[in-house]
């Protein structure tokens, strides 16, 4: 590339970076400066959905997205769930001394099998150490992982339109390898054993490997039962004649004993305060403080819309980790 080509390519990258650097501007101008500021200075914020005349308060955390691991793409995929900021809210209200119940507003259709795992272990450890109560108000879904979290709450309500159950393991990967004899394209795979390409898709998986997954899929599954019987306290028989994948509605799950009653979160606030004794606490709900990437990655997503070139490669970048169990209910 001659000199000429060169200096046209860092001018274009100059005004790249004074255009994006303007809109972050302009979209902090158009912010509340005290706001924005003292949400820099907060690690969480504390938002009252109700007022009330004593120190005590009710704790509300929404859960909304799939649930999976934060990673680096989060900054362009405009991702509304991160797991590591959730499980440090989940302790922030487990150690404010003025939180005497805690609710979780759960619209997901489940995820990863270890970040479901560590959200319920994180409401155990609610529950029994902190001896803290804790209610789940199902949204429009609450499925697979969505109800596994779901399980070892004191009461779970649900909107009787809700999707959840899911009750179940799945593990997908594409095969392409018919495409790729259409296409001419061949494949060379270097490997140190014989299973070190499991779920490849670029060849068809053996009967033996087929097997292999499949018990690590029900060991899994029983793990998920496991859950739902201490939990609900129902038998092994009757969570696996309920937990085949299939769906429910919120009045179905109520009819099978999946969860306790039918309402909305404001029903939810208003059964926690009657059962527990806290007419007078002031319902408030813990939110993540202004963190800059996610402030960044909506505005690039202003910037390029998402029809662009980039949000399309860094899609495809996302779609490229390895196949992975998940408590997910996939439509």
């Amino acid at each position: 590339m001659d000199k000429k080509r060169w200096i046209a390519l860092i001018i274009a990258i100059g005004l790249f970076v004074v255009s994006i650097v303007s809109q972050i501007s302009t979209s902090i101008a158009s912010t509340d400066s005290a706001t924005l500021f003292e949400s820099f200075n907060d690690e969480f914020s504390e938002e009252v959905i109700e007022q009330g005349t004593s120190f005590e308060k009710i704790a509300v955390l929404e859960l909304n997205g799939i649930i999976m691991e934060d990673s680096a793409g989060s900054l362009l995929s405009g991702v509304t769930y991160r797991h590591q900021r959730f499980l440090d809210l989940l302790d922030h209200a487990a150690e404010d001394g003025n939180v005497e119940a805690i609710i979780l507003d759960v619209n997901t259709p489940g995820g990863g099998v270890v970040e479901s795992a560590e959200i319920h272990e994180k409401i155990l450890n609610i529950q029994q150490n902190y001896e803290k109560p804790v209610y789940i108000s199902m949204g429009n879904t609450a499925a697979s992982g969505g109800y596994y979290i779901s399980a070892p709450a004191d009461k779970i309500v649900a909107h009787s339109a809700t999707l959840t159950g899911s009750i179940g393991v799945i593990m997908e990967s594409l095969n392409y390898t018919e495409l790729a004899d259409n296409l001419g394209i061949d494949f060379n795979t270097i490997k140190s054993g014989e299973f070190k390409d499991i779920m490849s898709g670029s060849r068809e998986m053996t009967e033996e490997e087929r097997a292999m997954l499949q018990t690590m899929i029900d060991e899994l599954y029983g793990d998920f039962v496991q859950v739902i019987e201490d939990g609900r306290g129902m038998s092994e028989e009757t969570v696996r004649e309920l937990g085949d994948g299939r769906i429910y509605t919120g009045a179905q799950a109520k009819e099978n004993g999946l969860v306790d009653e039918i309402g909305t979160l404001d029903d939810t606030i208003a059964m926690m305060k009657e059962d527990y004794n806290l007419e007078d606490a002031t319902v408030i709900e813990y939110t993540s403080g202004f963190e800059f990437n996610q402030f960044l990655g909506m505005t690039l997503q202003d910037k390029f819309g998402k029809g662009s070139e980039l949000h399309a490669v860094n899609n495809m970048l996302r779609e490229a980790n390895a196949p992975r169990a998940m408590y997910l209910y996939s439509r």
